[in-house]
């Protein structure tokens, strides 16, 4: 039993246990009988039409029930509007199946279902498809001409678009003691999370629906579902309790999902719809993206002038936009700005959120162009961000809410031994290895929306807590029985935190960081007024020792209702509830920020991130033998499953800067390693010393909790701060990822 407070204390995950003994059960493992189980068949051309698809061979196979193709499917919605989601980006969102048009190469063109999982794939290879071709573009560097302002809509609310130019750019940069141009690129990069995305759609008949879904978004599924097929809400039931992995893949609902409802309405049957790991690469990716920086500086290091231009890759059909060039003026406080970003339409997928979408990408040309400053005027990195440090966010002329990020470069430098390095490229070596020190700033929003949450305290005197919520690995279920555990006043093994089901109180999809702090409000909010409706109960009871008192005059400790003043006064939750009937009593709450006084500051959380690379003089490997990241994130409610958050962040940083990314050959526009062998991440010989910062920050403005989001804010600051320090190893300035040793030789 942990003691109380819990906030704050390193819990360790509440579902782990069933997680490593593999009890836990995933989308695509939920027992059902009758089960029928669908396998895809997707495009093998780019662009173009389908002129046939002969399936009698597939269908005389025994075992197969159905082959679900463009010409005969069942009806589904008719306008845009209805398949779109949370997170869908301006334009008209892909719908599986509607016609024989081919828009990109691994698109879904039919569903084949089978009595096994083994025969539905094996007759897949005995459908015979023949295609009228056309010619497609999917390079972004030979079409970058073409780039154009994207389509505004509502993702614009949580992906702000540029902020108008200040000042005189142009004539700032011209004037500036130190200047610099510098071009970066980074490519493809898909998800790859551990579970592949299954669907197990369970058939109630009457249009009623149980489905098991890997999503980041229990809610958005169960919309999705009912917009597109017609279904009541309240008929379709989404659960997703275990995920494994999402990094942004889950936040859309993706087409297995569309193809098990579909079969399962058409067929009445229960059927599931499992993807292959080549499938997990035709939807959704870190755009490859194009970006331009010039900055420029006085001779005591201020930048008076910045320009940042981003061109990423989008599909035909929608409009994919990250937050990519805003995010050196919330940091540097420049006067003279011009800030641009463009899409490239391509016969591709549309790209999809990737952990710390647009963040990862411009905040690694933000900060390798802010140390070609401090090589250029010999100043110490450190000490360039320190001279540009400001308390507000120029970008909107608003202070932050809180900022703790100079104690991050203070503390974090400390830990690391910054002072150790010597300035000099190529002057600080180990054997035949060349050794590097690089540092780099880490950004992202500290963001929140609405969220519900429902408290139930059972005539045994325990609670469950009730919301959508998803937990993506994070440790959700953890943290938010942490927070109920220190509102109530009971020890956390009292309660129960049931989540990822769609019939429980509101929750958004699960993404940008704003989990915590938009549901953990609700929980709190919730879990207080669950305490009012039994204090209450304790006044309206004749012989209570606490029926003078008022709600401000007693605390809640240990199961009890206790008086401030007079601790030997005190009523048992027990024994309330015994004297309520044996019923139970109830409470569902809302959360969130105030529309008047939430845009008033700037909100984010803030990292420094110090590495050491080794370089291998004659081979050019190169090797994160260490690093530190010091976070300010407001109020840390584990620090255990938060240590854990930036230490994935870290290595995720490692992957980016010097393994992924996914080519694509554009002769065939077809992506040429989707699989585990030749997507190259990083594996335990790659992860050396990593170590994590939390550094205290107070913020009353955020939320009633102090919280801030630490998912993305880990990968930020990483693949410059690698950058940075092979340049101060090698002497050379590489501003493409993934940066690999043949670039060094």
């Amino acid at each position: 039993m942990t003691k109380l407070p819990s906030i704050g204390q390193p819990v360790s995950r509440l579902e782990g246990r069933e997680k490593v003994t593999g009890t836990a059960k995933y989308a695509g493992e939920y027992d059902a009988t009758d089960l029928l189980y669908g396998y895809v068949v997707n495009s093998s051309i780019t662009k173009g039409k389908i002129k046939s698809i002969d399936t009698s061979e597939a269908e005389a196979l025994p075992g197969v029930v159905d082959i679900i193709t463009h010409k005969n499917r069942p009806s589904t919605a008719w306008f845009d509007f209805q398949y779109a989601d949370m997170d869908a980006p301006p334009g008209t969102v892909f719908k599986p199946l509607k016609d024989d048009e081919i828009k990109y190469n691994g698109q879904p063109i039919a569903l084949v279902v089978a009595e096994t999982f083994e025969m539905a794939r094996f007759a897949v290879t005995k459908i015979k498809v023949r295609y009228e071709t056309e010619d497609f573009n999917t390079d972004l560097e030979a079409n970058a001409a073409k780039a154009r302002e994207p389509k505004k809509g509502l993702a614009s609310m949580l992906k702000p678009p540029p902020p108008k130019p200040t000042g005189d750019f142009d004539e700032a940069y011209e004037s500036s003691f130190v200047k610099t141009d510098s071009k970066f690129r980074h490519g493809t990069e898909h998800h790859n999370p551990m579970e592949m995305f299954a669907t197990t759609v369970l058939y109630g008949g009457k249009g009623k629906l149980k489905i098991y879904d890997k999503t980041q978004g229990t809610i958005n599924s169960q919309m999705y579902v009912a917009n597109v097929f017609g279904l009541k809400m309240k008929n379709v039931q989404v659960i997703a309790p275990f995920v494994g992995g999402g990094f942004g893949s889950g936040l859309r609902p993706q087409y297995q999902l569309f193809m098990a409802v579909m079969a399962s309405l058409k067929l009445k049957r229960n059927v599931r719809v499992t993807l292959d790991r080549t499938q997990m690469y035709t939807f959704g990716h870190r755009p490859p993206t194009l970006q331009h920086t010039k900055f420029g500086a006085d001779e005591n290091g201020r930048l008076n002038a910045i320009y940042h231009k981003a061109v990423g890759e989008t599909s035909q059909f929608e409009d994919y936009v990250e937050v990519v060039v805003n995010w050196a003026n919330m940091l540097y406080p420049a006067e003279n700005t011009l800030l641009e970003h463009e899409v490239v339409p391509l016969d591709v997928y549309s790209p999809l959120d990737m952990r710390a979408p647009g963040g990862s990408t411009g905040m690694h040309a933000i900060e390798v162009t802010m140390d070609e400053i401090a090589y250029k005027l010999g100043i110490d990195p450190l000490e360039l961000r320190l001279i540009n440090y400001s308390e507000i966010d120029k970008s909107s002329d608003k202070e932050y809410s809180s900022k703790q990020l100079r104690a991050c470069y203070l503390e974090g430098a400390k830990k690391f031994g910054w002072e150790k390095r010597n300035p000099e490229p190529r002057s600080m070596k180990r054997g035949n290895k060349l050794v590097g020190y690089g540092m780099a700033t880490g950004i992202w929003d500290a963001n929140r929306i609405l969220g519900r949450a429902q408290a139930i305290m059972t005539p045994d005197g325990k609670v469950e807590i009730k919301s959508a919520v998803t937990d993506i690995g994070t440790g959700t279920k953890t943290i938010m029985t942490q927070i109920a555990s220190d509102e109530l006043g009971l020890p956390i093994d009292h309660i129960t935190f049931s989540y990822a089901d769609s019939k429980m109180p509101f929750a958004p999809i699960q993404g940008g960081s704003f989990t915590t702090a938009t549901v953990g409000p609700a929980v709190k909010a919730a879990c207080h007024a669950l305490n009012k409706k039994l204090f209450k109960k304790v006044k309206n009871s004749e012989d209570s020792l606490l029926k003078q008192l008022k709600f401000k005059e007693v605390v809640f400790k240990d199961g009890y209702i206790i008086s401030k003043e007079n601790p030997e006064a005190k009523v048992s939750r027990k024994e309330i509830m015994a004297s309520n009937e044996g019923k139970s009593i109830k409470t569902t709450n809302s959360a969130m920020p105030n529309p008047l006084t939430y845009g008033k500051k700037a909100r984010a959380v803030h990292s420094a991130v110090f590495v050491e690379v080794e370089v291998d003089q004659e081979l050019g490997i190169i090797e994160v033998k260490r690093a530190v990241t010091a976070v300010a994130a407001g109020k840390i409610i584990n620090p255990k499953t938060a240590e854990s958050q930036i230490l994935g962040g870290m290595v995720w940083g490692i992957s980016k800067t010097l393994h992924e990314e996914t080519l694509l050959d554009h002769r065939f526009g077809k992506y040429m390693n989707p699989n585990l062998a030749e997507y190259h991440i990083p594996v335990h010989a790659d992860i050396h010393d990593l170590n994590v910062l939390f550094i205290e920050e107070n913020d009353d403005f955020v939320n009633d909790l102090g919280v801030k989001g630490v998912g993305e804010i880990g990968v930020v600051g990483m693949p410059p701060a690698i950058a940075n320090a092979i340049f101060h190893a090698t002497g050379k300035r590489i501003n493409d990822l993934p940066i690999h040793f043949d670039r060094l030789l």
